[in-house]
């Protein structure tokens, strides 16, 4: 008995050295493999080729349940992302090096598979984002929590009056009830206002709605009224910026910085924190001089953006296009040409060129930029 004991033992010696062995191994591997992965990436700001497609975006659906002033989707008939291109896309993230998805649309939580969808991605490795208008978000609260790492919620009233004149539904209350079940269950959640003549002067009630409800992070961009490619078909064709009912007028514009400043000094430790995501000094320049240019009281001036190095967005029906101000530059097609060539045709490769010297007009007074340095890159 005691020379089986001891064999027992001494083999269970020899196999934890050897799972440790074999766990530092597989560490080791994975950290290689990510740091090939990543130095990959910073290949794609080299030329306008990808090498890589650390994030995936996804209308899910073209309708919408919301009907906002700003936004025409809504008047579409809702259509909903094929389950065999999912699975096409799902099954391309590896070769891809896809690090994130954001499911968008439309209304992305209205497409019948929506937290199937994000699972898929999830067993695949990708982590998952999901952008709504929050209106089905305490309904399926516990959908949200199982299948979703980060959600991002548009929050643009602080009070239900106000939400439901830019909205056109009466959502308010409904969203931050929503928004605090799915907190409750350990997600993160970003809340997005889009500012404008209706709820500029509300951003401090937005600031504490997002408190009371524990949001995560509360961003803030400008209204768009201009892009001919995003929020439907809102435009005959491409212009300068119309100065649209949404727009701040002329003589709030004050009142706006003066706002801000207040916000600057009552909820400092909320910008120190990131809380609040942008920077006082941000929301100047994106907001207050945004407005003023629009009114031509000064010149654009692009910000800063490389998401078409990084991202792509696939439309429901395939149609591919860099991000989600720009126009298309090809489709997915059954049996056709896998995302990795497409992404990398001559018209993707040229509208990124376009864009990146400075020759689309879009680019310079867009409202909803996304930059990585090299730094982030690498984190991806």
């Amino acid at each position: 008995m005691a020379s089986v004991g001891l064999s027992e033992v001494q083999f269970g010696v020899d196999y934890n050295q050897d799972t440790e062995q074999h766990i530092r191994r597989q560490q080791s591997m994975k950290r290689s493999l990510k740091m090939k992965f990543s130095f990959r990436t910073l290949l794609n700001m080299t030329s306008d080729q990808l090498y890589t497609l650390p994030l995936m975006v996804l209308y899910l659906t073209d309708g919408c349940n919301s009907k906002c002033v700003t936004c025409d989707i809504w008047r579409n008939p809702r259509r909903n992302m094929p389950m065999p291109l999912i699975h096409n896309l799902v099954s391309q993230t590896r070769d891809l090096q896809t690090r994130w998805v954001l499911l968008s649309g439309g209304e992305a939580m209205q497409h019948p598979q929506w937290s199937e969808i994000a699972l898929l991605f999830r067993e695949a490795g990708v982590r998952v984002l999901l952008l709504t208008n929050g209106l089905l978000v305490r309904k399926q609260a516990q959908q949200v929590i199982d299948s979703v790492d980060e959600l991002i919620v548009s929050l643009d009233g602080g009070n239900a009056a106000t939400y439901d004149a830019i909205r056109g539904v009466d959502g308010f209350d409904l969203i931050l009830e929503g928004i605090q079940a799915v907190r409750a269950g350990g997600v993160p959640v970003t809340t997005r206002t889009t500012v404008q003549r209706a709820n500029y002067q509300e951003i401090p009630q937005i600031i504490e709605a997002g408190l009371a409800a524990d949001v995560t992070t509360m961003s803030f961009l400008a209204v768009d009224v201009a892009n001919p490619f995003a929020f439907g078909q809102r435009f005959d064709h491409a212009t300068t910026p119309v100065i649209h009912d949404s727009a701040l007028l002329p003589e709030q514009l004050d009142e706006l910085a003066t706002i801000i400043d207040t916000l600057e000094n009552r909820y400092a430790a909320l910008f120190a924190t990131g809380r609040i995501a942008e920077s006082p000094q941000k929301l100047r320049r994106i907001l207050v001089e945004y407005f003023r240019a629009l009114h031509g009281e000064s010149n654009f001036v692009a910000p800063r953006c490389n998401a078409p190095h990084f991202s792509t967005v696939v439309e429901v029906d395939g149609t591919l296009r860099p991000c989600y101000f720009l126009p298309a530059y090809g489709r997915l097609q059954p049996g056709g040409d896998p995302l990795a060539k497409e992404m990398n045709s001559t018209a993707a490769a040229d509208l990124r060129r376009a864009y990146r010297t400075g020759q689309r007009a879009e680019c310079q007074h867009c409202v909803c930029p996304l930059y990585k340095g090299a730094r982030q890159l690498l984190g991806l």
